[in-house]
């Protein structure tokens, strides 16, 4: 990279390595070769963004269906490396892509839902879809949503893009007993912070992907000893690790402990967590704007 401001710039948000980087940062960085991105899609239900193009290299995190993606390089293997829109850099699976179409109506409110080919719930799904992914649904045939591609999603699963969840951690509670994964932010398998990210998202607050992102971006700041006015949604960090409160004494997070989304109480966690060495660092609280209710397609 160059010198400056470059050196500032987080790898895992910047689109730029030795050899190949993006248009829009020329003039900051040092790469042999500038490049405008292509902007993609994901068509899949969901498309693991890993740190090599390689599917034995580590999950860093996930694009869900109806995702944007800028693609900066494709390689004969069928590997993408691109940006997604948190701004996480890293491969894609090609055949996970395609050309970007009209931007998505709606966006899955329940947990998971099922993708028919057809109207009947008779039929063998064709996909599912995990809370947040988007689609763009054509037309309405009751008590089907039907998408631009002809898939029949249940009304009751899907909202329109403008609206917002009421209670992010009432989200969050949706996963519990969903198992632990490192990179994962689906109803199949997620870590602390990608728990995070979903639970904001849906309700409207945008939210970074890593969880040393997540406490220096969200919120205002209390002090960790003041647990007398910890409160519902309040976030609490320590090193690598983040959990969002359930109620003051309650802590609500996916860790490797339980090896799933738990429910656990904050002074086990506490103890269990600090006997590491890993002490409680930073609590932050979310101010969120007034927001409309989930509710089924028009």
């Amino acid at each position: 990279m160059a010198d400056g401001a470059a050196a500032d710039l987080d790898p895992r948000l910047t689109p730029a390595r030795p050899d190949l980087a993006a248009a829009h940062l020329r003039g900051k960085v040092t790469a042999a070769q500038f490049v405008e991105g292509q902007a993609r899609e994901v068509i899949e239900a969901q498309a693991p963004l890993r740190r090599m193009p390689s599917p034995e290299a580590p999950l860093d995190t996930e694009a869900l269906k109806g995702e944007r993606v800028t693609v900066y390089e494709t390689t004969d293997e069928g590997w993408c490396w691109g940006q997604i829109e948190d701004g996480y850099v890293g491969w894609l699976p090609a055949n996970a892509l395609v050309p970007e179409g009209p931007p998505p109506t709606h966006k899955v409110t329940a947990l998971r839902t099922i993708v028919f080919p057809g109207p009947s719930i008779k039929l063998a799904p064709a996909e599912m879809l995990s809370l947040g992914a988007k689609v763009d649904v054509a037309h309405v045939k009751t008590p089907f949503a039907v998408t631009a591609r002809g898939g029949y999603i249940p009304l009751v699963h899907l909202a329109p893009i403008a609206v917002l969840e009421a209670d992010f951690v009432a989200v969050a509670e949706r996963f519990l007993g969903v198992p632990y994964l490192w990179g994962g932010k689906t109803s199949l398998g997620l870590d602390c912070s990608g728990l995070v990210q979903v639970s904001l998202s849906a309700a409207g607050i945008a939210c970074p992907r890593d969880s040393d992102m997540q406490e220096r971006a969200l919120g205002s700041g209390i002090s960790p000893r003041e647990k007398e006015s910890f409160r519902r949604g309040d976030l609490l960090f320590w090193s690598g690790h983040v959990g969002i409160l359930q109620d003051a004494d309650t802590l609500l997070h996916a860790n490797a402990f339980h090896m799933a989304v738990a429910a656990e109480p904050l002074g086990e966690a506490l103890a269990r967590i600090g006997s590491g060495g890993n002490e409680l660092r930073t609590v932050r609280r979310i101010t969120a704007p007034p927001r409309l209710s989930a509710r089924s397609p028009d």
